[in-house]
């Protein structure tokens, strides 16, 4: 009789538990016993917790794209302080992109007031993301006043998103 159509025996499991049963694997001897897994029908509070604040985080995920972005850019920077030392001197001249951006806007349509206004306020945030990361990518995120340019960039392009997405 193959292992499919026997009975299977009966295991006592504790009340209020789930099991999960992982059939046999083909190859392995016959004596060997099936896996049983028994896991808490209850979950902790712990769990609970967790699970609702990652449910409030995706819910808002796109109010904090900036804090997304900056919380990859911390490790990524660290990691590439860490594996390539140099990858600084590559990433510098990024760091003018925005102002180069900001002269050919200016020259195909330009503006004035409130519209230049913030045209140099996102370049000055760019051109501020990217030189930290330049230098946080040659000297490591936490070299001297790099931790606290990152955080007051953080703060500056969350709050400067939040006023954006309202108006809009």
């Amino acid at each position: 009789m193959s292992s499919r159509t026997r009975t299977r025996r009966a295991v006592k499991v504790p009340a209020g538990a789930t099991t999960i049963r992982i059939p046999r694997q083909r190859g392995r001897r016959r004596s060997g016993q099936p896996f049983i897994v028994v896991l808490p029908e209850q979950r902790s509070l712990t769990r609970e917790l967790l699970g609702s604040l990652a449910g409030v985080v995706w819910a808002h995920r796109r109010p904090l794209a900036p804090t997304a972005i900056a919380l990859v850019a911390l490790p990524a920077t660290a990691l590439l302080h860490v594996l390539v030392w140099w990858s600084g001197l590559a990433l510098a001249p990024l760091a003018v992109g925005p102002l180069v951006w900001l002269l050919i806007t200016q020259r195909r349509r330009p503006a004035t007031g409130s519209v230049l206004g913030w045209r140099i306020g996102l370049v000055l945030l760019a051109s501020l993301a990217a030189g930290w990361a330049a230098l946080a990518a040659a000297f490591g995120p936490l070299a001297g006043p790099l931790e606290l340019v990152w955080l007051f960039t953080l703060i500056a392009a969350q709050t400067v998103w939040f006023i954006v997405r309202r108006t809009h």
